[in-house]
């Protein structure tokens, strides 16, 4: 079910920004088949409950084997797009890069995700998530006045600048392919994606209304009226109260008098007007401050944990949250409305459906088992 039914990807397995794109187009109903490196499966912990696993079928190769290129290259013939996270050179290498593979199938649709490019002094070298932002210059604008940059967990590079552009690059591709019958690479950095999420402060810097002074901006917890406060009991409510009708509704349901405190965008008057509010937070325990917020358009919202992110009754009604083989976890997104995602699959064992995966793409039992045999197949 969904969108991307019939269209037939195959994801050699990798981590983080290349399972998130797969994991959406499986999301969006494409056949999705992952390739574990054969060394690698046994010691997967998170290979049986990671959301970035379900809704695939699982082939373990060893992609050392001089018999498993062969395999990905017939694999290839019967695909539309083919997935890989390898540093630059090592497709090439293992036999299976956009050359080999686009000379078996030439409408395929070859996407690559590194951290640093395929260019560039800094293309071989290891790097992590935390690592692209910070040469992405996505890095330094998160975190607090006079505190370090704030590592933001890796969702802006592996998942927003990383997999979602992937993802976005591969639909590109395929649709360009509706016309010219072509495949082609699409080749998505995740120092690239993060600088480009990094768009609109560009923008803002170069008007002067952004500083490189971390945490003194509108967005970065430098305005009192956007940023968290801590409650009464420990919990934190999140405050958003940009435009003046939302601002006077925030002071409104505090209890605090527009003419007792500074003019809203007064940066002058900015420590004084935080301290009013924090003092006003303290008053109250995070659920309370959601009931007194509950019918004002103040743009007030409690932090949630994870777990209560699953209970909270807006995501209830909405289905933000799914249960998968028992784990409570985020739902496919985006939705359409004609061709609707269908309910995602738990995660499966690495390479349990080797045989299965091979036999769809035209092996024999007698190649199969030849596979296994020679330690090319798990």
């Amino acid at each position: 079910m969904g969108p991307l039914e019939g269209l037939t990807v195959l994801e050699i397995a990798s981590l983080g920004p290349g399972p998130f794109a797969a994991m959406v187009l499986a999301d969006l109903g494409a056949e999705v088949v992952r390739i574990e490196r054969k060394e690698a499966a046994a010691g997967a912990p998170l290979a049986g409950v990671d959301p970035l696993n379900r809704s695939r079928r699982s082939l373990a190769l060893n992609l050392k084997h001089p018999d498993a290129a062969g395999v990905v290259l017939r694999l290839v013939e019967g695909a539309d797009v083919l997935l890989e996270g390898f540093r630059p050179g090592v497709a090439e290498r293992l036999g299976i890069g956009p050359e080999a593979c686009l000379a078996r199938n030439p409408r395929l649709v070859y996407g690559r995700i590194t951290g640093w490019g395929r260019e560039g002094p800094l293309a071989a070298r290891a790097g992590h998530d935390i690592d692209y932002l910070a040469l992405a210059g996505a890095l330094h604008p998160i975190g607090r006045a006079g505190a370090p940059p704030t590592p933001p967990l890796n969702l802006v590079g592996d998942f927003g600048g990383g997999g979602m552009l992937l993802a976005l690059g591969v639909l590109a591709a395929l649709w360009e392919r509706e016309r010219s019958g072509q495949g082609q690479v699409v080749d998505a950095a995740m120092v690239d994606g993060s600088a480009l999420l990094c768009a609109m402060f560009h923008g803002m810097r170069a008007a002067g209304m952004w500083s490189d002074e971390r945490g003194t901006n509108l967005l970065d917890s430098g305005a009192p009226f956007y940023d968290c406060y801590q409650t009464a009991g420990g919990g934190f409510v999140a405050v958003g109260a940009l435009e003046p009708q939302f601002f006077n509704a925030l002071l409104g349901g505090l209890g605090i008098d527009v003419s007792t405190v500074p003019l809203q965008y007064d940066q002058g008057g900015w420590p004084v007007l935080r301290e009013r509010l924090a003092e006003a937070f303290l008053t109250r325990t995070r659920d309370e401050w959601e009931q007194v917020f509950a019918g004002l358009d103040a743009c007030v919202a409690p932090v949630l944990t994870m777990e209560e992110a699953t209970r909270h009754p807006h995501n209830t009604a909405r289905g933000v949250f799914v249960e998968v083989g028992g784990m409570a976890q985020p739902g496919p997104a985006p939705r359409l409305g004609r061709t609707p995602a269908g309910p995602p699959t738990p995660p499966v064992a690495p390479g349990a459906q080797s045989a299965e995966v091979l036999a769809r793409f035209g092996f024999s039992e007698a190649e199969v088992a030849a596979l296994r045999a020679s330690g090319a197949a798990g």
